[in-house]
């Protein structure tokens, strides 16, 4: 198994008294059935790049679904992370009053594709939501996200400021934090980011998203960022990422605005090694992984491997 991809294994509490003891009898085996028994341990990551034809007003719209539906599908379908009676809270980035032409936030399309697929692998309940950096009703509306997401079936969530709790991370960094609890006590988190250029931590992908389950001053947290988002992700410890590059933002990030910044670039990743996907987004913008230190340090503090090639990808072509 791939150094660091256990700790995207999300337990929660109703999980973990009945799976412990199999745990340690089958680890050895691969990934444990509900049943208990064992299978096969789908691939570590996938990358899927669009090789059809989409054109009109919903080419990007069919583009970003069938680019998630066989990113998902080559990490072994939603119902390996997803399990009958699930909630699932899917945290994409929507922190800015941006539509999805300027590619500051998550593709709405990907963002209900994935809810689509949560309810169709038995998911109860699935929570869509995000703190935002500008004013939430605006950001969650013209992102597309807000009315994606709710005719997808999701419950879209505004993040109530008066909710997040103190909680102990006992992190390297961070031993304790304002959290949103709705979102780690959910059965399942699924980070969504986009790829794009942030003018402090040069890219910010699935490690950086994360950021927005946290309240406070999130300023500070900047301090030491690469720590910090290391922290913040081995407690929280989301069990599929699914990094969106069917557009990017290549200058100006993390707000953007300009349409000269974006570039479509037509690919969506996904998998379970948290940092091998930072690595591939930050390849994708054309930096080395290795110089970007929210990448190098969540690889240092074990959580995946930087070298993305390393994992051997499911790499195919989507039409």
């Amino acid at each position: 198994m791939t150094k660091g991809n256990d700790f995207m294994q999300h337990q929660t509490r109703r999980d973990f008294l009945g799976d412990s003891a199999k745990v340690c009898g089958a680890v050895s085996l691969g990934a444990l059935t509900e049943r208990g028994t064992a299978q096969a341990v789908p691939p570590a990551m996938s990358i899927c790049r669009w090789g059809g034809v989409a054109e009109g007003a919903d080419a990007v719209k069919t583009i970003a679904t069938r680019l998630t539906e066989e990113a998902v599908k080559a990490v072994g379908g939603m119902a390996s992370y997803v399990r009958q009676g699930d909630v699932v809270w899917i945290k994409p980035n929507i922190g800015w009053n941006r539509t999805p032409e300027q590619a500051a936030n998550t593709n709405p399309d990907v963002v209900a594709t994935l809810v689509r697929l949560c309810l169709e692998a038995g998911a109860k309940q699935v929570k869509v939501g995000d703190r935002p950096c500008h004013p939430a009703d605006e950001a969650y509306k013209n992102s597309g996200i807000e009315a994606a997401a709710r005719a997808a079936g999701a419950e879209v969530v505004l993040v109530d400021e008066n909710r997040f709790r103190d909680t102990a991370l006992g992190g390297e960094r961070l031993k304790n934090w304002l959290l949103y609890p709705e979102i780690f006590e959910s059965d399942v988190i699924i980070d969504v980011p986009i790829v794009k250029h942030h003018s402090l931590a040069t890219a910010t992908m699935c490690m950086k998203n994360l950021m927005g389950v946290a309240g406070g001053n999130r300023g500070q947290l900047h301090q030491d960022l690469p720590n910090c988002l290391a922290d913040l992700t081995m407690f929280l410890k989301p069990k599929l990422c699914v990094l969106d590059a069917v557009r990017v933002m290549t200058a100006h990030g993390p707000v953007g605005g300009s349409l000269d910044d974006v570039k479509q670039l037509n690919v969506i990743a996904a998998g379970r090694d948290i940092v091998a996907l930072d690595a591939f987004g930050a390849a994708l913008l054309g930096h080395d992984p290795t110089q970007i230190e929210t990448v190098k340090r969540g690889h240092e503090r074990g959580l995946g491997e930087i070298d993305y090639k390393k994992i051997v990808p499911n790499e195919m072509s989507v039409t």
